[in-house]
């Protein structure tokens, strides 16, 4: 996957990444270099029992098509 710099620095994360690492708005990342490669990783916090349980339910389907049943039919995008 790519991805472009801003001009004020910053990147997009593309969102298949995002939902497979459980990324969320807000979650802190730790950037650093190895090796002359960027690499990030997911900075939690040791006793958010959110954080310990984001991502665990792995349903076949998008939350889209979830919530789209719990209203009971197809949402008009």
């Amino acid at each position: 996957m790519k991805t472009t710099v801003s001009e004020k620095g910053q990147i997009t994360i593309p969102k298949p990444l995002r939902v497979r690492l459980g990324i969320r708005t807000g979650q802190v990342l730790e950037v650093k270099e190895e090796r002359g490669c960027l690499v990030m990783s997911k900075q939690t916090r040791p006793n958010d029992a959110i954080d310990k349980l984001y991502g665990i339910l792995k349903l076949g389907r998008s939350t889209d098509e979830i919530m789209d049943e719990l209203r009971g039919g197809e949402n008009p995008r």
